[in-house]
C-alpha cells in the first residue's frame, strides 16, 4: 500500500511538472515551429495524406527495398528533398477541451509512478539514491523513447534536448516525493 500512495504523489509531481514544462515555460515545445503556410500545409495533408497515420517522406515501399532501381531513385529523391515525418490524426471538434487528454495523461503518470515507487521500495536504498533511481528512471524512458526519434526519424536536437530536461527534472522531483514517502516510518 505504501508504493501506492508513493505513487500518486509522484504522478501528482510529474503531472504538475509536465504543467509547468509546457504552459509557463519553453521546455515542452522546444523544437516545435510554425510552419511558413499553415493553410498549404493543411490542404496539401488533407489531399496527399488521407488517412490517419505515420508518414515518412520521402516514401519507400519496404517490399520494394530489394528492386535497385526503385532504390536508386528513392535515394535520389531523398537528396533533394528535406526528410520529413508527419503524424497525421483525427480531426478535432472541440481543440480547447482538454479534459480527456489531462486525464489520460495523469493515468499514464500515474501508472509509471507506480512501477518507479514499487522498483524503489524493493531496494534497500537510503532516499538519496532513490531520487537518483527516479531520475534515472526519467533518463531511461528518454533514452528508449525520444533517442530513436531523434536517430532514426531525425528529430530536431532541441526537441530531444527538451523532452531530457522534461522527463530528468519530472523524474526528479517525483523521486523526492516517493524517496521521502518511502522512507518514512510506519
Amino acid at each position: 500500500m505504501r508504493y501506492v500512495i508513493a505513487g500518486l504523489l509522484g504522478a501528482v509531481v510529474v503531472f504538475l511538472w509536465g504543467f509547468v514544462a509546457h504552459m509557463l515555460l519553453p521546455i515542452g515545445e522546444m523544437g516545435m515551429r510554425t510552419p511558413a503556410n499553415e493553410d498549404a500545409v493543411l490542404q496539401a495533408t488533407a489531399a496527399a495524406l488521407p488517412q490517419e497515420g505515420i508518414y515518412l517522406l520521402p516514401h519507400i515501399d519496404p517490399e520494394k527495398m530489394g528492386d535497385k532501381a526503385t532504390v536508386d531513385a528513392w535515394e535520389a529523391k531523398a537528396a533533394q528533398n528535406r526528410f520529413v515525418f508527419v503524424a497525421v490524426g483525427p480531426t478535432i471538434a472541440h481543440p480547447t477541451d482538454m479534459s480527456g487528454n489531462l486525464i489520460k495523461q495523469f493515468i499514464g503518470s500515474y501508472l509509471a509512478a507506480l512501477i518507479v515507487a514499487f522498483v524503489l521500495a524493493a531496494t534497500p536504498w537510503g532516499f538519496g539514491m532513490r531520487v537518483l533511481g527516479s531520475f534515472g528512471f526519467g533518463v531511461f524512458g528518454w533514452l528508449t523513447n525520444i533517442v530513436p526519434l531523434w536517430n532514426w526519424y531525425r528529430f530536431p536536437s532541441d526537441f530531444n534536448i527538451g523532452n531530457l530536461i522534461e522527463q530528468g527534472v519530472g523524474w526528479l522531483l517525483a523521486g523526492v516525493v516517493i524517496a521521502w514517502w518511502l522512507g518514512r516510518r510506519r
